[in-house]
């Protein structure tokens, strides 16, 4: 019987997936973390970011993000390495919920939702980062894939 786990090969050494016979296909995905913060870094928002001691938060997450996004095949073993035609951001406060959504584009062999994950991820974090001077209660309360298309099957969750 063949081994059923995609990243364990026949001798049950780790390996990456073998994409050689895939199709390239334009691939995207969407990704999205949700930041919870305090009241108080809240307040610090003055239309279209947070402004911390350390700077613009929102623009400097975007840019982190975007930067992990592109490392993700460095970042997460097996995973192929691939050069992201697109990495967009879209961040917002809602209340004291701040919502980061990364969408990552590729013509490609292999999906996009890593980098869509990382990106978001990484986001998340240097929101996190940006702001804990005015608060170390800040919770990154969840990533999450919102859609993936061009592979196999296409993915969208229901929210």
């Amino acid at each position: 019987m063949e081994n059923e786990l995609t990243h364990i090969k026949s001798d049950n050494t780790p390996g990456m997936v073998d994409v050689s016979p895939k199709k390239v296909t334009l691939r995207t995905a969407c990704a999205k973390s949700i930041v919870l913060v305090s009241e108080e870094i809240a307040a610090q928002f003055t239309g279209d970011d947070i402004i911390s001691k350390k700077g613009p938060v929102f623009q400097t997450a975007i840019i982190a993000g975007t930067m992990g996004a592109k490392k993700t095949g460095e970042l997460i073993p097996l995973c192929h390495p691939i050069g992201l035609e697109s990495c967009d951001f879209e961040i917002e406060l809602k209340g004291t919920e701040i919502h980061i959504k990364c969408t990552c584009t590729v013509q490609s062999k292999t999906g996009v939702e890593m980098e869509a994950l990382t990106g978001a991820s990484t986001a998340a974090l240097t929101i996190y980062d940006m702001c804990k001077a005015m608060s170390h209660g800040i919770i990154i309360k969840e990533t999450k894939l919102i859609s993936k298309t061009g592979g196999k099957k296409d993915y969208h969750l229901n929210e």
